[in-house]
């Protein structure tokens, strides 16, 4: 059972579209208050909701983002982050404001940040939730990274062609990066919650856009629905997940209704039920943590101490 507190506060981004919206639907009516970051000023949510701008693929956007947040809140504390928002590579924006590849800046780059200037405004006992990928693990997929190279994933040589390898890449990040924020001092002395979320692979979501829409077509088709579901009698990545269910096991996490194992970070949904694996060994690793924390603080200008 979720926890309805009517004076809890939520800030979230992917909250407009997708699973994002359905775990925002449910957030709402169990919260006082949610803040969404959208590209889009004109999107209008659920009753307790607001819209303020934010653009990830900006990182001067995300600053703005997180000031205007704050300057809201009026020193009140957030209760739940939830960094949930994401796209796949697409050859028609290959690099970010910033310069970096426009992949690694929204999936990741975008989300330390607002991870980094979010942290201090955060209550004892609240909880981050961050949106990963089973991608991230070789296990899963081959196009899953099997060492890290933040620079190579920032600055990729030029090829003409849309690198799909960068989404996993960028999920691996997130994973890294909820690893980091965890063992940081601050944070177990708040007791604040830190959970990375795999929603499995999950149709009909704005996740999409960036592909072919013949490709988008085809994904949603009953067919590929069925081939999918006789895929995953042999590998359950494959299994056919839906928004509604995803979204509600993202505002389950958020809200405090379910409950991690100790010492677990990682939830994954896996044919519709929760699960609470390993992460990839690279996902594990201390030194890839470390180096894409401190590289990851450059990039964005910060310092690497918190």
């Amino acid at each position: 059972m979720m926890t309805s507190r009517p004076d809890q506060i939520a800030v979230m981004t992917g909250g407009t579209a997708g699973l994002g919206a359905h775990a925002l639907a449910r957030i709402a009516s169990a919260s006082g208050r949610v803040i969404v970051g959208a590209r889009d000023m004109a999107w209008r949510g659920p009753i307790g909701t607001e819209a303020v701008p934010l653009d990830l693929s900006s990182l001067a956007s995300v600053r703005t983002f997180a000031s205007e947040v704050k300057r809201q809140l009026g020193g009140k504390q957030i209760d739940m982050l939830l960094l949930n928002g994401a796209i796949m590579p697409s050859a028609k924006i290959p690099k970010s404001a910033d310069g970096f590849e426009t992949t690694f800046a929204v999936n990741h780059l975008a989300h330390y940040l607002l991870a980094r200037l979010l942290l201090p405004s955060m209550a004892p006992g609240s909880r981050l939730v961050i949106t990963t990928s089973d991608t991230h693990d070789p296990a899963i997929t081959r196009l899953a990274p099997t060492m890290l190279e933040p620079q190579m994933l920032a600055y990729p040589k030029a090829n003409g062609a849309t690198d799909f390898r960068a989404y996993p890449a960028s999920k691996l990040c997130n994973l890294l990066t909820a690893r980091s924020i965890v063992a940081l001092d601050d944070v177990k002395k708040r007791s604040i919650h830190v959970i990375a979320y795999n929603p499995g692979l999950t149709i009909g979501t704005s996740l999409s856009r960036s592909l072919p829409t013949w490709t988008q077509r085809a994904m949603a088709s009953l067919p590929v629905h069925g081939l999918l579901r006789l895929l995953s009698n042999f590998r359950s990545q494959y299994y056919p997940g839906t928004p509604e269910r995803a979204g509600e096991i993202l505002a389950q996490l958020a809200l405090g209704g379910i409950s991690m194992p100790p010492d677990r970070l990682y939830a994954s949904l896996v044919r519709g039920q929760l699960t609470f694996p390993d992460p990839s060994e690279l996902a594990r690793s201390i030194e890839a943590r470390d180096r894409l924390w401190r590289e990851s603080a450059a990039m964005v200008g910060l310092a690497a101490t918190m």
